[in-house]
Parts: structure tokens; sequence; C-alpha cells
């Protein structure tokens, strides 16, 4: 007996297993930060400790600076937000100047979201950034709902999302390409085999649903670009369900993104199929929460003897 409890005593404080794979690579742990909702990293870097995390996926990038919308361009809803920031960046080459030195210092895998409102733009971006030492993945952004052209729109016929994943994978072939699909579609199921066929690498699932919210006093949008991208815990159980239809749909990884704001939503989205996740809205409103969900994620491991979380991911259990 002595003997059965040191061991469970020994399995209590073992540090368990958290680094998962995607497409090669090798992620300390399973959360990242979702693209636009971290900036470009640094700036979070008095708040948190950026080496705590799996990986950063950086603001969306251009070959060359865009402006985005004008405001009003965010509105709080109930238990989310709208936003129409419109691919506001400062553009690839200031990028790789100044800001992805300093983010080769951490001890964390830098993730580029790519965006273009043309097929040869996002295909420029593309060879330019597949050429920067540093950066682990291009996450190519094909779902934005808040511009007027690109974004979305090669994301509402499978065969214009097959087309631009395999034209921006035979760009990239240092980096591995994931491809950020939409909720905005009939069944998310068929873009997903698109980009697999295309030759995608994984899956981040899914960008923001297009909502809207008016003053009754002004009797206007609340943002100037009429409509936005809901985010936050409101879109978590649709999020999910995506995810898991995605997860059954293809073989290659899926990223869970939607709401995730705890622990618990993060291993909600693993147990569905998710081989990782990431963390956005969360970030507006406590800095330090993808830091707390990896936090949570090992305590949990820890406190249920789970010594990989490899385990967890995928492991739903249906009912008979």
């Amino acid at each position: 007996m002595l003997m059965k409890n040191a061991a469970s005593e020994k399995s209590l404080f073992r540090t368990p297993h958290m680094a998962v794979d995607i497409a090669g690579v090798r992620f300390k742990n399973p959360v990242l930060t979702a693209s636009g909702t971290f900036g470009y990293g640094l700036e979070f870097a008095d708040l948190m400790d950026l080496n705590s995390l799996g990986g950063i996926v950086v603001k969306g990038l251009s070959m060359k600076p865009i402006k985005g919308n004008p405001p009003p361009r965010i509105y709080e809803t109930a238990s989310g937000m709208l936003n129409a920031i419109g691919w506001q960046n400062i553009g690839a080459t200031e990028f790789a100047a100044k800001k992805l030195p300093a983010l080769r210092n951490y001890d964390t895998n830098i993730i580029v979201n790519i965006v273009g409102f043309e097929l040869n733009e996002y295909l420029e971006v593309t060879r330019f950034l597949n050429d920067c030492p540093g950066i682990k993945a291009l996450e190519l952004n094909i779902s934005c709902p808040n511009v007027s052209k690109g974004g979305f729109h090669y994301n509402k016929d499978p065969r214009d999302t097959f087309t631009i994943t395999a034209e921006t994978k035979k760009a990239s072939p240092r980096l591995p390409l994931w491809v950020k699909l939409s909720p905005n579609v009939t069944d998310i199921r068929e873009f997903a085999r698109a980009c697999e066929d295309a030759g995608a690498d994984a899956l981040s699932v899914v960008n923001t649903f297009m909502g809207m919210a008016i003053d009754i006093e002004k009797q206007r949008p609340r943002l100037r670009f009429r409509t936005g991208g809901l985010s936050g815990p409101a879109i978590k159980p649709i999020a999910l369900r995506l995810v898991w239809e995605a997860c059954q749909a293809v073989k290659i990884p899926v990223i869970g993104i939607g709401g995730i704001a705890s622990a618990g939503d993060a291993l909600e989205f693993l147990i569905a199929g998710a081989r990782a996740v990431q963390v956005g809205t969360a970030n507006f409103y406590r800095p330090d929460a993808s830091q707390s969900v990896a936090l949570g994620l090992q305590e949990y491991c820890r406190l249920r003897h789970i010594d990989d979380i490899n385990e967890l991911i995928g492991s739903l259990r249906t009912y008979e």
C-alpha cells in the first residue's frame, strides 16, 4: 500500500508531456495566439511570458502596408465583439526588418498569417516570407469577412479554395502551409477537403462569424463597414462543432479557434480532435489569457495523471 501511494504521489508531481506536432513542426504545448488579437507578439512581452506559449500567430501581413478600415471598427456585443479592422498591418518588409529579429529571441514558434486582395498578392508575400529565417509556418487567411475583396471571397466556392491553396503551397516550398477557414459557409467539410487535396499541411478552424449591430438612436450601423466579424465566448459552441466536423473530414491537423478563454474551453477542442488551439478575443480583456490556458492544460493533465496531452486529442466518446 505504501509503495502504491508513493507511486501515486510521484505521478502527481511528474510534469506531463505537453508537446504536439503539427505538420512536422514541434510545439512545446498546444496553445497559440490567434492572428489579429495579439499584434505582432512583442506588444504583450511586458504583460506575460511569451516563452510559455506553443506559438504566436502574428497579425495578418500583406507585402505592402494596409491602413485598414476607417473607424468605428470595433463594437462590444453580448459575450463577444464585432470587428471590421480590415487587415491593417505594417507590411512584410518592415515586419521582417523590425519585428521578426526580436521575436526570434523567444522560445516559441512564430507563424505568420498572410493576406491579399488578389491571388498574386498572396503569392508575393508568401515567396518573401518563405525566405525569412525564424518563421515556422504560414497561415493562409482566406476567411476574413471585413474586406471588400480577397479574403472570404476565396472561401465561397471549394474550387476557388483549392486553387489558392495549391498556388500558395507551391510558393512556400520551405514552410508548412495552414489554411484558415471561414464558418460562413454551408458545409465546412467541403472546404476542408479542398484544402487537403490542394496540399495544405494543416487547417485553422474557424475565423469570425459575420454579424451586425445597429445604433438605434442614430439609426446607423455600429461599424462603418456595416458588418463585422463576431468573435468571443458567444461563438464557441458553433466553432467547436465546425472543428469536430473538419476533423472528421480530413487527415491533416486541425487547429481549433473560437471563444477559447480557459483551459476547459481548450480541452473541449482538443477532445473534439483539434491538434492545437488559438486564443483570440480573450487576449483583449485578459492579456495573459493564452499563458493561463497553457498552464491550466498542464495542471489538468498532472492532476489526472495524464502523462501526454496527445492522449486527449480526438478522445471524444459518443453515445451508443
